[in-house]
């Protein structure tokens, strides 16, 4: 392997990758596919590092691959106007912001029946009653 290069074992364990999802994005387009050695081993470079670590990190702030690549290809355009970044990112905060409201009724809706919980029997139980299907209006 030449120097400098690293095994997809080594860039995995780098980066905190698994070797299949690397060769996911490798298949996805995300990541180029790497030189390969006279033994057909994959030889990742320093730029293969750089661009897994930005893909693992946008993946960490809850990016999808669609908006990944987006930035991938933003990101190699560097004299361009980063308003294109500015709007990926900004319709990914609407996002969490429309998950985060769903997630504060849901959070309410469970205890507000924690609450009712009458600490009875399981015949009493206000969480189970909830959480059964109606029989007679599924029948």
């Amino acid at each position: 392997m030449a120097s400098g290069s690293l095994s997809i074992g080594k860039l995995a364990a780098a980066t905190g990758t698994k070797v299949e999802t690397i060769r996911y994005y490798e298949s996805a387009g995300l990541l180029e596919a790497p030189e390969r050695t006279k033994n057909n081993y994959r030889a990742y470079s320093p730029q293969h590092l750089a661009r897994l670590s930005f893909i693992r990190r946008a993946r960490a702030l809850g990016f999808s691959l669609d908006q990944v690549q987006a930035l991938l290809g933003l990101a190699d355009q560097k004299d361009i106007s980063c308003s294109a970044v500015d709007l990926i990112a900004r319709e990914h905060l609407a996002e969490i912001d429309r998950k985060l409201k769903d997630l504060a009724t849901l959070r309410s809706e469970l205890s507000n029946l924690i609450v009712q919980c009458g600490q009875g029997t399981i015949s009493e139980c206000r969480i189970i009653e909830t959480l059964a299907p109606d029989v007679e209006r599924l029948g």
